[in-house]
């Protein structure tokens, strides 16, 4: 069996109908899916810490990061939905949803859009399971103190974790 070409496997684009007119957004590039998966890592890390009461100082996005977000994730069909005048809440919806698709999956993206981008709580609160579970699966720290990660080469490292330095203050 020989591998079939990408195209005939995976979708070529992301659909979006506003307003009697459908626009088509093209798959992201590597690079910028990858941008756009850290961003996603980044909202799940501010997901939990609005859940357990954390500071969100400085997290949320500014106004021209916000709107680099929908540029790349939408790609072209960014110039023409504003040449188009679409609506601001519009063009924010395909933004995060195009946004979705690349960094999150399919699914996850079109229950977005079908939403109208309001909260899934069936959703949010699976998520709250999920991030529950992961935390309680952790390993215990170590009692002396001290961690031990595997490098790349396959060595391993031993670092102290948490423990102040003697000078510390001074």
């Amino acid at each position: 069996m020989a591998f079939r070409d990408l195209s005939e496997v995976l979708d070529a684009g992301l659909a979006l109908p506003i307003s009697g007119k459908t626009y088509t957004v093209p798959p992201v590039d590597a690079e910028t899916g990858l941008r756009l998966q850290r961003l996603a890592e980044v909202a799940a890390q501010v997901a939990g810490a609005v859940e357990s009461g954390e500071s969100l100082d400085a997290v949320a996005l500014d106004d021209a990061a916000e709107v680099d977000l929908y540029r790349d994730a939408l790609g072209a069909v960014y110039d023409e939905m504003v040449a188009d005048r679409v609506p601001w809440p519009a063009l924010k919806l395909a933004g995060v949803t195009a946004w979705l698709d690349a960094a999150v999956n399919r699914e996850t993206a079109e229950a977005y859009w079908n939403a109208g981008g309001a909260p899934d709580p069936e959703a949010s609160a699976g998520n709250r399971a999920t991030r529950r579970a992961a935390r309680s699966t952790r390993q215990p720290a170590s009692a002396s103190g001290t961690t031990r990660t595997r490098t790349a080469t396959g060595k391993t490292a031993t670092g102290t974790r948490g423990r102040k330095s003697s000078t510390a203050g001074r």
